[in-house]
């Protein structure tokens, strides 16, 4: 057996250069503290990622994209097709859990400031990631074209329109038209299927590229003890070691995933009707619901601003900053600039799951 795999290796490593990804990953480690737990997430995400690709191709064999055909092909699937309710209730729910996995890696790596340099592109990179990612929840929503996804779509590209001069501009392009039709609809599928997943394919092969590069990043915390000799730096081989534990992870998801599929499938509701009124306490999808509470606070005018504007405005200056963190906080680990930041993750984790929570009471 030993024989016949070298045999492989040689024949592959003559044609592609196998012999380098075998000696990478005989090489490369993975830092070992009490942290380490928090390096799974971003395998997780991954992996949920690969999920979402695999059960949408299987969809995309019966859906239709058009206004008159999503509803109706949509319950095909989940009333003909063999297993097609179980695969649409996987795509619906890793979706939640890809975006759940997506945030605890962010804030996790922002909590251990992972960010520091020379990993600032790593940072970008993810952030990147995660606005795509929350692109795919809020553009797949509208796909199955019943009554909760269209009013809550006409809501959220309401707001678009708010934005300063080029607001009118963006809700045309998003809507195809200045209402929500069916070319919203056919936009919406092609952001989803076709947009998204090349931006996200791009900037994930650049973010692991980075990551595999860097390597794994050692929190200041332990960084310090090392240097002050209150510990040993500790690391563990990538192959089998940490590959082995990810995968472990991946099958703790797969596991959620299948129980929460197969005991709570996803709702379809009914068609949607342009007509009909809205549904009494509409909302959008739960990691934007921070934002929706938010704005429901504001008054209608503040000052001679509308309050909508202006709390676009601060969430799109709340985003800048966040992303370009790294940048800010150049200090981390040794001073006040750092303790700043770090409040300001404690706020806003805390703000973002306070004001979720309220507004689903």
């Amino acid at each position: 057996m030993a024989e016949l795999y070298h045999r492989i290796l040689k024949w592959l490593d003559e044609r592609f250069g196998a012999g380098a990804v075998e000696d990478f990953l005989r090489h490369k480690t993975v830092p070992l503290h009490r942290y380490t737990i928090w390096y799974y997430f971003g395998g997780m995400t991954l992996f949920l990622f690969v999920i979402q690709v695999l059960t949408g191709i299987l969809l995309l064999l019966y859906y239709r994209p058009t206004a008159n055909d999503a509803f109706e092909s949509v319950q095909y699937i989940v009333t003909q097709v063999r297993f097609g309710w179980l695969i649409r209730s996987v795509h619906s729910w890793s979706a939640n859990l890809m975006v759940f996995t997506a945030f605890v890696h962010m804030f996790s790596v922002y909590f251990l400031k992972a960010y520091r340099k020379p990993r600032e592109l790593t940072w970008i990179s993810g952030m990147l990631l995660l606005f795509i990612v929350l692109g795919f929840g809020f553009s797949g929503y509208l796909l199955p074209w019943n009554t909760l996804a269209f009013f809550a779509t006409k809501v959220g590209t309401d707001m678009a329109g708010f934005v300063p001069i080029v607001g009118k501009w963006i809700l045309v392009f998003l809507r195809g038209g200045p209402e929500v039709t069916g070319a919203t609809l056919t936009r919406f599928f092609g952001f989803h299927v076709a947009v998204l997943p090349g931006l996200a394919t791009l900037l994930l092969a650049m973010h692991l590229l980075l990551v595999q590069q860097l390597g794994m990043s050692v929190p200041p915390s332990v960084e310090r003890s090392i240097a002050e000799g209150r510990a040993q730096p500790r690391s563990m081989p990538f192959f089998p070691n940490f590959l082995l534990r990810d995968i472990i992870g991946w099958y703790v998801a797969l596991g959620t995933l299948g129980a929460l599929a197969a005991i709570f499938p996803w709702e379809l509701g009914t068609k949607a009707d342009a007509f009909a009124p809205a549904p009494a306490g509409i909302h959008p999808e739960w990691y934007f619901l921070f934002m929706f509470q938010t704005l429901k606070y504001l008054p209608a005018k503040i000052g001679f601003i509308d309050s909508e504007l202006l709390g676009l405005m601060a969430f799109g200056l709340a985003g800048l900053v966040w992303l370009v963190v790294p940048f800010l906080d150049y200090k981390a680990g040794f001073g006040r600039v750092t303790r700043f930041f770090t409040g300001l993750g404690v706020f806003a984790l805390g703000y973002m799951v306070v004001m979720s929570a309220l507004a689903l009471r």
